[in-house]
């Protein structure tokens, strides 16, 4: 099973490097960050732009992949995340996951004072996704329900490059079918309401989403087992780093259930839920690496 950490951009970069090194060092396969304007759990405190985070930890890792948990299609429109997406697998040397989804209406009113209903935010979602695959496939131009582009003189990617692995998060049925029509990973964290479920509910939500998953790849004709999935946890009652044995159960957990991948928070995340000890991590990988 692939362990992934989100390192939380709500430190100096000094310090956010250090991090990155250790998660590298440990064994992480993958580390993310976020794409947000403004976040609850950052309320009050400094949270930098996650595309220019990544940037500087591809020139200071070697090994580890880099992500965002997620890309906003809220703030990014198909051109500019085509952009953002292959300039960051580039410079990474092809070590970039394109985590993407709706984001947060909270970085639209941050943003621009606008306030999305799910329905619009699900719809630019989609236009994100399809317009961005158009430009990584040469187009020109392309219309979509809510963003469409025109007149684009540049390559949507690098000489020889191919487009960036793509994992939508997704947890209602139409978002989880987009996902399958496009995307080569899923992520999800449970779903909008999962976070404050005790942590038997919150599986029982988890084993209901993973088989609408499989579901959609049947229904849509698609192998359900080339869909990589990967599993979001720390955010609600299951809290994987609050001990070792948490950690390697809710990985077994997660793997019994199809998860190809989990992803934790790392041990100096923002306020007291988030924040965990570096050992519990390093015992925990040493144990399920075996």
């Amino acid at each position: 099973m692939r362990l992934g950490v989100v390192v939380p951009q709500t430190r100096p970069w000094q310090e956010l490097s250090r991090e990155f090194a250790w998660a590298e060092d440990v064994g992480y396969d993958v580390a993310y960050v976020y794409d947000h304007l403004t976040h609850p759990t950052a309320e009050g405190g400094w949270l930098a732009d996650g595309w220019s985070i990544l940037a500087a930890a591809s020139a200071t890792t070697s090994r580890i992949e880099l992500g965002t948990l997620v890309a906003s299609a809220t703030l990014h429109s198909p051109v500019a995340m085509a952009r953002l997406a292959a300039t960051t697998d580039d410079i990474s040397g092809g070590r970039f996951v394109l985590g993407l989804g709706a984001g947060s209406p909270r970085c639209a009113g941050a943003d621009r004072d606008e306030h999305p209903s799910p329905g619009e935010m699900f719809r630019r979602l989609t236009d994100v996704v399809e317009g961005m695959l158009a430009v990584f496939d040469g187009a020109t131009e392309w219309r979509g329900g809510t963003r469409s582009f025109g007149g684009l003189e540049t390559t949507g990617l690098p000489p020889g490059a191919r487009p960036p692995y793509l994992m939508l998060a997704a947890h209602g049925p139409k978002a989880i079918e987009l996902m399958v029509r496009h995307a080569d990973g899923w992520n999800t964290y449970g779903g909008p309401g999962s976070t404050t479920l005790d942590p038997e509910a919150y599986w029982v939500g988890v084993v209901e989403q993973a088989a609408r998953v499989t579901e959609t790849c049947e229904r849509l004709g698609r192998d359900p087992g080339e869909l990589r999935r990967s599993l979001l946890l720390g955010y609600g009652t299951v809290r994987p780093t609050a001990s070792v044995e948490a950690f390697t159960d809710a990985a077994g957990r997660a793997q019994e259930l199809g998860f190809d991948e989990l992803v934790v928070y790392g041990p100096g995340g923002p306020g007291e839920q988030f924040r965990s000890d570096p050992a519990v991590h390093e015992a925990a990988l040493a144990q399920l690496r075996g």
